[in-house]
């Protein structure tokens, strides 16, 4: 960038993203240790420290920290456009991204007043001593939270999603009497059947997957033996790409630990411990409002779950150490949401003394442990369990509890659920909203929890191999479109809401790769 030359602005982008960072860093501090090597000649200098990079890892990992940037956040397409547009382009997406997170933050101000807990105050000495001792073992406490409720639940989210309109689109009956069937009611594009298809190629019939049991053309034992050796490959070459591509099939579960904190490119540098050791010395020092709102999250959810409810004490650990990472806060660059603020005791209205709240501004709901819980599964050591779920929350979970147009977001998910029913299963959709049992109803808390706490853990972690795979959420939306497709013929008996719930209960026997590959590559078009 020194020399003068053209760049393009993804490219520069992302080098002053990286320059000044701690890899940028370790590469500098190695190139210049290099210099004193007897190969590495003066008329070749740039040639052999490069070489030497190569050699020694360090250009792979820089490539790594590359593809994570492209993953993460993107310059806005046109250099003029504003800094809002790269959060979010459509402005009554922006508008009701707002009025929603003024009603969270009212909730949560509501309740501090309503209790009268402040929203955060530090621990007296006797406190952050006994807390330090029992960090380990935090679900023994049974702290009274009666009085505490979620600041809101998905049900409440929905009610917001189908409120939203376009003010600029004609939603008269002439234009398409197909778009009032559903729920979500704005015009966004998104991907049917045959573009599926070109999109996930590799989960069509006829190519080897992780997670079905029986293969067409190849013996699973076969498969499997031959597709885990070339996992421990892409793990040996420490290559994102790589480990992305080898994911779309599925992980085997020997080696997805691995794999995932690769295409997360989350690798537990001794930085990374020490940041999350002040983290956890920040939750000892200061007890915060939302805190107690995690606990109850925990109790009401992971703490009922056959699965979940023996990692109860890691779920407060990387929760809490979550809620006062202020590293979080970049990600509000290009996410349609704003963290909430509020003002310091006694000093309220005067804006030089509002702050973010929570330090994340991230406020938790019910539901939001089910996004770390099927990670403890993977990562037993807690400084890789949190910075592994801090990248899953930053590139996907955030898009499913904010408004926004992005194809990942939980508004295009819904529509996108919608439609794939709509167009393939009309009778069943149909049927479904004379009878009041609009399928998105029963579909919202599935997807708003990328299925967490539903399906079992090993089926979940085969579709969340997809979703890292394909970086993208939309194999959540063709999954819930597919469970309903499954349980068509039952669904077609039912007469209230509560009769197709009770059909749509128990998700935990199903095996999703035969569900997703047969709705998406063997319904007819």
């Amino acid at each position: 960038m020194d020399d003068g030359s053209e760049l393009s602005p993804t490219v520069a982008h992302i080098v002053r993203r990286l320059r000044g960072s701690h890899l940028h860093s370790q590469i500098e501090r190695r190139a210049k240790d290099c210099l004193h090597q007897p190969e590495i000649k003066l008329d070749s200098l740039k040639e052999d420290v490069r070489s030497f990079l190569k050699t020694s890892g360090w250009e792979r990992q820089l490539q790594n920290a590359v593809y994570r940037e492209l993953h993460v956040q993107l310059p806005p397409s046109h250099p003029a456009a504003p800094p809002e547009h790269l959060k979010e382009p459509l402005a009554y997406m922006r508008k009701a991204q707002a009025s929603w997170e003024k009603r969270v933050l009212k909730s949560l101000n509501s309740m501090s007043t309503e209790l009268g807990v402040p929203l955060a105050r530090m621990r007296p000495a006797a406190e952050q001593k006994e807390l330090a001792n029992k960090w380990n073992e935090m679900g023994t406490d049974e702290p009274d939270l009666t009085s505490f409720r979620p600041v809101y639940a998905p049900k409440d989210f929905l009610e917001v999603l189908i409120g939203l309109r376009n003010p600029n689109h004609d939603g008269s009956e002439a234009v398409g009497v197909r778009s009032h069937w559903g729920l979500i009611q704005v015009p966004l594009n998104v991907r049917d059947i045959p573009q599926l298809r070109r999109a996930y190629s590799e989960l069509s019939l006829t190519t080897g997957q992780l997670g079905i049991d029986d293969h067409a053309h190849i013996h699973p034992d076969m498969f499997e033996n031959e597709y885990v050796q070339i996992g421990k490959k892409v793990i040996v070459e420490q290559d994102s790409a790589a480990a992305q591509q080898y994911s779309r099939q599925g992980c085997s579960t020997g080696l997805r630990a691995d794999l995932w904190a690769l295409i997360l490119n989350s690798n537990n540098q001794p930085q990374d411990v020490m940041h999350y050791e002040q983290l956890t010395a920040g939750v000892i020092q200061h007890d915060l409002l939302v805190d107690n709102l995690i606990y109850k999250d925990v109790k009401l959810t992971a703490s009922n779950d056959d699965y979940y409810f023996v990692f109860e004490d890691f779920l407060y650990q990387v929760l809490l150490c979550f809620s006062r990472d202020t590293a979080v806060l970049e990600h509000f660059k290009y996410n349609s949401a704003t963290p909430p603020r509020s003002f310091i005791q006694g000093k309220g209205g005067d804006e030089e003394c509002a702050v973010v709240y929570p330090p994340n501004g991230v406020i938790p709901f019910h539901g939001f442990s089910m996004y770390v819980a099927p990670l403890c599964f993977l990562y037993n050591e807690p400084s890789k369990l949190y910075s592994v779920f801090r990248e899953m929350y930053i590139r996907y979970f955030f898009r499913l509890h904010s408004i926004s147009s992005s194809p990942s977001g939980i508004v295009s998910l819904c529509l996108q659920f919608e439609r794939l029913l709509q167009t393939h299963l009309p009778q069943l959709f149909y049927h479904l909203r004379q009878i009041g049992a609009q399928p998105l109803r029963i579909a919202f808390k599935w997807m708003v929890r990328a299925f967490s706490g539903y399906l079992s853990t090993d089926q979940l972690l085969l579709l969340w191999d997809r979703i890292l795979g394909y970086d993208s959420l939309e194999v959540v939306a063709v999954l819930a479109a597919a469970v309903f497709a499954f349980r068509a013929e039952n669904l077609m008996e039912v007469t209230s809401l509560g009769s197709a719930e009770a059909v749509l209960a128990d998700l935990s026997t199903l095996k999703v790769m035969p569900l997703i590959q047969v709705f998406l590559f063997a319904t007819a078009i």
